[in-house]
């Protein structure tokens, strides 16, 4: 197999800061040949920067699915088009990267999947924290069983006033919801997956704008201030997860909070043996990794602090992207399964959109035999 062509949807943000930069490291191996975005200019300046010689530029991603040449199409989208975009793309006999979260609630992810099974391609969700050095030695510590049984744990996404002002982020027709589905979605897809949990029985949630409809409360923001005007989506959110065998999941994330510490794509982790935990976000210069445990009769902690930032793409060819980018072109080339598994990342949508039905009615959603209910019992 040749260099692999890919086609890439929506040319916005997340592409630019991200992915043209991390495929860019990797030309021996594929090549952009194609650029989609409904603002046409967007496509046409990244097709220029990033794209191959001959690379076309679209303006309906229905038009790009047309080309047989291409191999893989990244979907990087608006959260609510994830899902027809992805279904329409492996009807067109694609594989698909999709940004995070996979869709905007259940009902869509579930669509992606049904598309996926029957298309035979591979598919992967982009959570490219799963890549960071300090999350990648915690997970081969839980599969080596160091912390023993986990569980408890807690999924961090706290910011205290970093609301995005850019693009279509308080736009919930867009977006589907605020920080839960934008880093919340990180935080969860490391726990469960350190945790290698995805039996989820019950979902309990509160969800709150306190502080973007305020006027007063934009100060300070560190993207300027935004318009509670324009504000649709809450700017926090919070959620209690009980596992099938027993164990718990406590899932925080907010743009805007009156809070100290300012925690994002982390973890904590409660074993019978020993706990972790996973620090990072904008309160802290570098990434911490912390172990604690008894060891002879005293409570130790064991820290780790590897350098990086888990925000932007930094450049290089080991960041988080760069590595992401590499074992998705080689899972495509060389039929190897993806890290980031759609049914992971099902569940993770399934859990988000749980905490925005509980937090609506006031009540616990209860899974049944893979039926949603939501239980007659208020919280």
């Amino acid at each position: 197999m040749g260099k692999l062509k890919i086609g890439i949807i929506g040319c916005g943000g997340i592409a630019n800061q991200k992915h043209f930069p991390a495929l860019s490291l990797f030309k021996n191996e594929c090549e952009m040949v194609a650029f989609c975005d409904i603002v046409i200019e967007r496509a046409e300046k990244a097709a220029k920067e990033f794209g191959a010689e001959d690379a076309k530029v679209y303006e309906d991603y229905r038009e790009l699915l047309k080309d047989e040449s291409i191999d893989i199409v990244h979907v990087l989208t608006p959260n609510v088009m994830h899902s027809p975009i992805t279904v329409a793309a492996f009807e067109a006999g694609k594989n698909v990267m999709c940004e995070k979260p996979m869709a905007h609630n259940t009902e869509a992810a579930q669509k992606m999947m049904d598309a996926w099974k029957k298309s035979g391609k591979k598919f992967t969700i982009a959570y490219q924290n799963r890549f960071r050095e300090e999350v990648q030695s915690l997970h081969k510590a839980c599969q080596k069983e160091e912390l023993g049984d986990i569980y408890f744990a807690k999924a961090h996404a706290i910011r205290r006033r970093a609301v995005p002002t850019w693009g279509v982020f308080p736009d919930k027709s867009q977006q589907g919801g605020g920080p839960l589905i934008d880093i919340g979605t990180h935080a969860l897809d490391i726990t469960l997956w350190m945790m290698n949990n995805y039996k989820p029985v019950s979902v309990t949630g509160s969800v709150f704008n306190k502080l973007g409809e305020l006027p007063e409360a934009v100060e300070g923001n560190m993207f300027g201030p935004w318009d509670p005007e324009t504000f649709e989506v809450e700017d926090s959110a919070f959620g209690y997860v009980k596992m099938e065998n027993g164990a718990t999941i406590f899932i925080e994330s907010s743009w805007a909070l009156n809070v100290l510490e300012s925690k994002e794509a982390a973890t904590t982790l409660c074993g019978t043996k020993a706990g972790a935990q996973i620090n990072a976000g904008m309160s802290y210069k570098s990434n911490e990794l912390i172990y604690n445990k008894n060891h002879n009769g005293i409570l130790v902690e064991e820290k780790n602090s590897p350098s990086g930032n888990i925000a932007y793409f930094e450049g290089g060819s080991n960041s988080p992207e760069a590595l992401e980018a590499k074992q998705w072109l080689d899972a495509v080339k060389n039929e190897k399964e993806p890290l980031v598994k759609p049914e992971e990342a099902f569940v993770v949508t399934k859990i988000l959109d749980a905490i925005y039905k509980s937090a609506e009615t006031g009540k616990e959603v209860v899974f049944e035999n893979e039926a949603e209910t939501v239980s007659t019992s208020s919280k």
